[in-house]
């Protein structure tokens, strides 16, 4: 296939394109900027500019674009994380479907944050939305691909959860700490975590370009969640060190604001229902092999 894919450069997109290729499909990035020698089809989100014409004949699209939601959430960061996400995503979706030749299918980055604060409820991809800022975020940007569903391309949103990797992300900014032995469970520990290994994201995203049933909300989550009190005692003990040090949950918002709740002490339980149901078989489903695994353990 051809494949155009926006957000190449970031954690799952860098990723992604040596696998696909190493599928023996072929890799256009959507940029502000091409690499030498390399082609790519331009735009420019921020000012609403995108090379239509280049759009023509490929046969799926990956965006996964998007403002890094961490930093201190000002109004100005949080027009950014919107702005960034919804407006990219129209423009897009948009100009694909005004193509004669469209792609068969769009596959398009969301989160779970469309949940909001859940407990220990058990969610999946027909529950509802939450209320805070991340779930409006999430559910204007999965609305803003609407033009090339209603153009009739089979449209997937890519409901992420924490994705795993030892080279960026979540992971990669926790494990110096636990290193050192200064780990801790966060707040009451009780809060579910709904992670990802990023091998799982890539198949997960094969299933999607590849599983023509597969359309609409699908959650990109391992099948078995855990408290944020079980991921850091398997952590440190993957790492072979104590975590004897809990993170007050008044501390964490001095230091993140509104970004704390959100994300830290945030729970949602999330079942990844339309990938099982596609037959897809998980490589990582437990954390303790996916740490293991990522971490050369």
């Amino acid at each position: 296939m051809r494949i155009l894919v926006s957000g190449a450069s970031g954690l799952i997109g860098s990723a992604l394109a040596p696998f696909l290729r190493s599928e023996r499909h072929e890799i256009v990035p959507l940029a502000r900027s091409s690499s030498a020698g390399q082609p790519a089809v331009a735009w420019d989100p921020g000012a609403g500019r995108i090379d239509a014409d280049a759009l023509e004949g490929f046969d799926a699209v990956v965006h996964l674009a998007g403002e890094n939601i961490v930093g201190r959430w000002t109004a100005k960061k949080k027009a950014a994380i919107r702005n960034s996400r919804v407006r990219g995503t129209r423009m897009l979706a948009q100009a694909l479907a005004s193509r004669v030749r469209k792609p068969a299918v769009l596959l398009c980055a969301s989160a779970i944050g469309y949940y909001g604060h859940r407990g220990d409820e058990v969610v999946r991809e027909g529950s509802g939305p939450g209320s805070d800022f991340l779930a409006d975020v999430c559910r204007d940007w999965e609305a803003a691909a609407d033009p090339a569903r209603q153009a009739g391309i089979r449209t997937v949103h890519l409901r992420f959860g924490m994705v795993l990797s030892a080279s960026g992300g979540a992971l990669a900014k926790m494990v110096p700490a636990f290193r050192l032995g200064l780990g801790g469970v966060l707040g009451s520990g009780r809060q579910y975590m709904s992670w990802v290994d990023l091998d799982d994201v890539l198949g997960a995203i094969r299933q999607g370009l590849t599983t023509v049933s597969v359309a609409g909300p699908v959650n990109v989550v391992a099948p078995h969640p855990v408290t944020n009190a079980e991921f850091t005692k398997t952590l440190g003990r993957a790492l072979k060190r104590p975590t004897p040090f809990p993170v007050p949950a008044f501390a964490a918002r001095m230091l993140f604001g509104e970004l704390a709740d959100a994300l830290l002490f945030s729970s949602t339980r999330v079942e990844p229902a339309k990938l099982l149901q596609a037959g897809y078989r998980f490589r990582y489903p437990e954390l303790e092999a996916s740490l293991r695994h990522l971490l050369n353990r």
